[in-house]
C-alpha cells in the first residue's frame, strides 16, 4: 500500500462517517425511531457496495483505490458497532423483540446485500 493510499483512506473514512450521519438523519428525520432504520439502510447499502467492490476485483479497480474505498470510505460509512449498542439498548428497555429484530435483521440483510453485490461484481 502506498503512503497516499493510507492518507486517502483516513480522509475517506471521515467522509464515510459524515455520509453515514447524513443518511441516518434523512431516514429518521432527526426523531427517535422504534427501530434504527437509518443505520439499517447504511449497513445494507454499505455491505452491498463492499460486495460489489470486492466482486469487481483488482482487474477493474486499482488495488490502492479499492483499499481506500473499501477500508476507508465504506469502513467509515458502515457501523455494526452502532447496531450492537442500539440492539442492546432496545433489549435493556424492555424491547427485546425489537432488539433481536434489529440485530438479526441487520445481519441477514447485510450478508444478503454483500452477496448480491459480490455476484453483480463478478458478472461485470
Amino acid at each position: 500500500m502506498s503512503a497516499w493510499a493510507l492518507v486517502a483512506a483516513a480522509l475517506a473514512g471521515g467522509a464515510g462517517a459524515g455520509l453515514r450521519y447524513v443518511v441516518d438523519v434523512l431516514v429518521v428525520g432527526g426523531k427517535p425511531a422504534r427501530l434504527p432504520f437509518g443505520i439499517l439502510l447504511v449497513n445494507v447499502t454499505g455491505s452491498f457496495a463492499l460486495g460489489l467492490l470486492t466482486g469487481l476485483g483488482t482487474a477493474m479497480v486499482d488495488s490502492d483505490l479499492s483499499w481506500v474505498l473499501g477500508v476507508g470510505l465504506l469502513g467509515g460509512y458502515t457501523t455494526y458497532s452502532t447496531v450492537s449498542v442500539e440492539s442492546v439498548l432496545l433489549m435493556r428497555t424492555g424491547e427485546s423483540r425489537r432488539g433481536w429484530t434489529n440485530a438479526l435483521g441487520t445481519l441477514v440483510l447485510g450478508v444478503s446485500a454483500a452477496a448480491a453485490g459480490l455476484a453483480l461484481g463478478n458478472l461485470v
